[in-house]
C-alpha cells in the first residue's frame, strides 16, 4: 500500500493550489513532530473556520490514508504506525519551526512548539537599516550611506549591495564599494542613514563581477587527527568515509571555518577542545580574501605552491 501512494500521489499533491499545500504541508508537520493535529490547530495557524479545517483534514487522509488515524476520545487526528511523510521537512527547517513557530510571528511574538534553548543572537541589524538595504538589492540600486570602520572610523560612502551574509556571529552586507573599487562586506550594525539613489548600477557593480562570491572552493573535512574516537566525528557530522566535502563561495570561506571552529593550520597543531575538524587540504584556501579568519591558517610558501 505504501509503495503505490509513493507512485500515484505525488501527481495529486502536484495539483495541489499553494495555499492548500501550505495548509497540508503544516498539517503533516504537526503529525510528523507533533504526533497529532485538530482542526483548531488548522483554524489558529491560517485563520479558517471549523468546516475548512474538517475539508483540509479531509483532503489529506484522501491523499495519505495511511498516514493519520481518528482518535475518537481526544476527537484529534494522531500519527499512524505506518506513516511515511508525502512532503518534504528540510531539516534545518524542521528545526527553526520548532524553535521559532511554523511561520509564526509576524505581528506578535513568535514562541517556540516544543522547549527549546539556543544561544542568545548578540548582534542584530536595526530594521529601518535592514529594510532600506533589502530594497536596495531587490531593485539593483546603490545606496549612500554613514559607516563606521574599525579601521578608518566613520566615512560616507555609496555601496551597491547584493546579497546578504550571515556569519554566525552578526549579519554583513556584501556590496561593491564605490570608495575603494572593490567589493567588500559591510556589517550592517556598522550602517547608518541608507538612503537608496535614484540611479542605475553599473555591470562592473553587480554580483557576477565580485571574483571572490562567484569562486567556488572546495574544502575537504576530516576528523581532528588528535580525536580518538574519531568516529563520532563522523556521526555528528554525516561523513562518508571518514570525510566530507563543502563547495562554498570563496567570500564566505572564512567565516564558515571560524563559526565551526575547523583547524586550518597545515599540521593539525590546534589541540583545544572546540577543534573536532580539520580542514585536510589548506591550500584550498589559497586566493581566498578572508581565509585570515580561519583557524590556524598559514599562507602557503611561494615553494610550496610551485610543487
Amino acid at each position: 500500500m505504501t509503495e503505490e501512494r509513493l507512485l500515484v500521489h505525488p501527481q495529486r499533491v502536484g495539483s495541489l493550489s499553494q495555499a492548500q499545500r501550505e495548509r497540508l504541508t503544516y498539517l503533516e508537520f504537526r503529525l510528523y513532530f507533533m504526533g497529532e493535529i485538530g482542526r483548531p490547530d488548522l483554524s489558529a495557524r491560517f485563520g479558517v473556520a471549523p468546516a475548512g479545517a474538517t475539508r483540509d483534514i479531509a483532503m489529506y487522509r484522501e491523499l495519505a490514508p495511511q498516514n493519520i488515524d481518528f482518535d475518537n476520545s481526544s476527537k484529534s487526528y494522531r500519527i499512524s504506525m505506518s506513516f511515511a511523510p508525502i512532503f518534504d521537512h528540510p531539516p534545518q527547517r524542521v528545526l527553526s519551526a520548532l524553535s521559532l513557530g511554523f511561520g509564526d510571528g509576524v505581528g506578535g511574538e513568535a514562541r517556540s512548539l516544543i522547549p527549546c534553548e539556543f544561544p542568545a543572537i548578540l548582534s542584530c541589524p536595526r530594521i529601518d537599516v535592514l529594510a532600506p538595504i533589502c530594497r536596495a538589492i531587490h531593485a539593483k540600486r546603490p545606496v549612500a550611506i554613514r559607516y563606521q570602520s574599525m579601521s578608518s572610523g566613520e566615512s560616507q560612502r555609496v555601496i551597491v549591495p547584493f546579497a546578504l551574509v550571515d556569519t554566525g556571529l552578526r549579519w554583513h552586507v556584501r556590496a561593491f564599494d564605490r570608495k575603494s573599487g572593490e567589493f567588500r562586506d559591510f556589517v550592517i550594525t556598522r550602517i547608518q542613514n541608507p538612503i537608496i539613489l535614484d540611479e542605475e548600477s553599473a555591470a562592473h557593480e553587480h554580483m557576477d563581477a565580485d571574483i571572490q562570491w562567484t569562486r567556488i572552493v572546495v574544502l575537504d573535512l576530516v576528523p581532528h587527527p588528535r580525536l580518538n574516537r574519531p568516529e563520532v566525528i563522523e556521526l555528528d557530522y554525516g561523513m562518508q568515509n571518514g570525510s566530507m566535502r563543502l563547495r562554498v563561495r570563496a567570500a564566505v570561506a572564512g567565516y564558515m571555518l571560524l563559526r565551526w571552529c575547523i583547524d586550518a593550520s597545515p599540521d593539525h597543531s590546534l589541540k583545544e577542545e572546540q577543534y573536532r575538524l580539520w580542514l585536510s587540504d589548506p591550500l584550498a584556501l589559497y586566493g581566498v580574501e578572508n581565509a585570515k579568519l580561519a583557524p590556524g591558517y598559514q599562507a602557503p610558501a611561494t615553494n610550496t605552491l610551485r610543487k
